[in-house]
């Protein structure tokens, strides 16, 4: 076929080259097993090759994607394996049947927590989002997506929200958590006061009546836009801390999705800083 790489080929589920990728549904590898994660899909495996944030420690695809992603694998760096299986062998290892055939295993490496994100001296154009207690990965991924679509220079999380590398994050960010700078760790708390003292104004977004509507507030140059736990919101002290602002909604709701929300409140601030 004339591939630019070495293809390895697998015909036993139980081969040991693929253990990452067995029974992904069920299992986070971020936190364990060297801090791998596992991208799905052609175009969150582009993303993975062409932005070269995270290293890449192999590919596993099936045997009928191989051809239509020839020009693709030509990206893949130097001595990376890529294994190949029949799809039934594939969807085997996976645990359930991986209907688009394309899977990598990237590297974690280390993530910076929120105070040495920030004390980098990296100019940021756009406004920082602080995520708090996310434990729902389509809600992490969609705050990812979001936060790239309206020009975030960043995301902070803290200790409580789930992984943005877990593969159904990524998935759902449309690869945005594997290019897009962020940090994690400490409390929510903590990551409002380092957030302050690096000089940012917080809009903690909530639902409280006595919090000033968002488009009555000038937008700061250096803003960061906090999201919290859906049901709960955010705590009392956190909101203390930061700005109070609200989304105003019609009369008797006062309650959208919380990677909705973010998205209203950066574009929102996206387009006062096109304006």
């Amino acid at each position: 076929m004339g591939f630019p790489m070495p293809v390895f080929s697998v015909s036993d589920p139980a081969d040991p080259r693929v253990a990452a990728y067995t029974s992904i549904r069920e299992k986070d590898l971020t936190s364990g097993h060297g801090g791998r994660f596992i991208v799905e899909g052609k175009v969150t495996l582009e993303t993975l090759l062409t932005r070269l944030r995270f290293a890449v420690e192999s590919l596993f695809l099936a045997e009928s994607r191989l051809e239509p992603l020839k020009g693709l694998l030509s990206k893949v760096p130097a001595g990376v394996p890529v294994y190949t299986a029949p799809q039934d062998v594939m969807d085997q290892v996976a645990g359930f049947p991986m209907h688009r055939g394309v899977l990598a295993c990237g590297l974690k490496g280390n993530i910076p927590q929120p105070g040495e994100f920030l004390a980098k001296d990296e100019p940021r154009s756009g406004p920082l989002l602080l995520l708090s207690d996310i434990s729902n990965h389509d809600n992490t991924g969609a705050c990812f997506r979001n936060a790239a679509a309206f020009g975030a220079g960043g995301i902070l999380l803290d200790e409580r929200c789930c992984d943005p590398l877990y593969r159904k994050a990524i998935r759902v960010s449309s690869g945005a958590s594997l290019f897009l700078p962020y940090a994690q760790g400490g409390t929510g708390l903590d990551m409002v006061n380092a957030v302050l003292s690096a000089g940012y104004t917080v809009w903690a977004m909530t639902p409280r009546a006595e919090a000033a509507p968002m488009q009555s507030l000038p937008v700061p140059d250096k803003l960061a836009i906090l999201l919290g736990a859906e049901g709960p919101g955010l705590p009392d002290d956190i909101i203390a801390a930061a700005t109070p602002v609200r989304i105003p909604m019609s009369g008797g709701f006062d309650s959208i999705n919380v990677a909705t929300a973010g998205a209203i409140a950066l574009a929102h601030v996206f387009g006062e800083k096109q304006g």
